[in-house]
């Protein structure tokens, strides 16, 4: 009896994390079309004599404001020099890089057979951690001096919450969360219940473009504050519905559970155990929820409305 017990234990567990995942799909026939032009390697290898080969091949990149003196004197910058030469010892090789990149644009034209690969383009932004990855169309911009490891040197002086998130791993979330942003309309309603769903739909895109990337990359918390999470799923929700959250249009909200930080705001001592932007994590549980217990295609799930999504979910937290 004790065996049957322990088994069953084991098996639903392996279950309950099934559910989880989205199931794979064959992506081996899909065909996608892109080139990756390292702006980073033609720029900081150049001289005064390549120049204007480079204005002919990177024109976004030299607005009529960008001098040709303002632009030899970045050539020439030390501390560019040093910015570029510490981003070659970790993407020397791309191929890894692109091959993951195919392997997202492959998933997006399965989910959206209309899809477009942009072309891919890298640089250096001399750290702008806010803008990571930008995307127009036709177009993809890497800033890779963002993505050198979170222990990095150059990362020294950034927050933790932050630097967790430079690492090479990460660079492809980044770039999925692109093209998921250009793809979700922005929620309509303003209650904070919507604005974690809308939150959790990005997630469980990810899920379906990212499909081999482990969960704690996707979501950019380090494992313990996911496991807190996961540990934590049903006080969390209690605490939402006893402080009468759901359906609060408070805009301070965002800070204490949507928004990037260091830990989600209870006002509680244990505060700091918690991942940062804990909203968005219960969206996603709320949203996986709903696609297991619907059978609606992903651009249905785009679609609908997030307060209706909600209702049909069946969401019940974890204990």
């Amino acid at each position: 009896m004790r065996f049957f017990l322990v088994f069953l234990i084991v098996l639903f567990s392996f279950y309950g994390c099934n559910t989880r995942q989205v199931k794979k799909v064959d992506v081996s026939n899909i065909a996608v079309n892109f080139k990756v032009k390292r702006f980073d390697i033609d720029f900081y290898n150049a001289g005064p004599e390549n120049l204007q080969a480079l204005k002919i091949a990177y024109p976004y990149f030299f607005p009529r404001s960008v001098t040709d003196s303002l632009a030899l004197s970045k050539m020439d910058n030390r501390a560019e020099q040093e910015l570029f030469q510490e981003t070659q010892k970790v993407y020397t090789d791309f191929v890894p890089i692109k091959e993951q990149l195919t392997a997202l644009l492959k998933h997006l034209k399965f989910y959206n057979p209309k899809f477009i690969s942009p072309d891919i383009v890298t640089m250096l932004t001399n750290i702008d951690y806010n803008s990571r990855v930008l995307y127009a169309d036709s177009l993809l911009i890497i800033s890779l001096d963002v993505y050198l490891g979170e222990n990095h040197k150059f990362y020294a002086d950034f927050p933790a919450y932050i630097k967790e998130n430079n690492t090479k791993e990460h660079l492809i979330v980044d770039v999925a969360a692109a093209f998921i942003a250009k793809q979700l309309p922005r929620p309509q309603e303003r209650s904070f219940i919507a604005k974690m769903i809308y939150e959790g739909k990005k997630m469980y895109l990810l899920d379906c473009y990212l499909p081999s990337v482990p969960e704690k990359v996707k979501s950019g918390h380090k494992e313990g504050k996911l496991d807190w999470a996961v540990a934590n799923e049903e006080q969390v929700w209690s605490y939402f519905i006893e402080k009468e959250l759901l359906f609060s249009t408070d805009q301070n909200l965002n800070k204490r559970f949507i928004e990037p930080a260091p830990f989600s705001k209870f006002y509680r001592e244990q505060d700091h155990l918690s991942p940062g932007g804990i909203g968005v994590w219960v969206g996603w549980q709320i949203v996986r929820s709903y696609m297991k217990h619907n059978d609606v295609s992903l651009q249905d799930l785009l679609k609908i409305n997030e307060l209706d999504l909600f209702t049909k979910s069946k969401y019940k937290p974890r204990k």
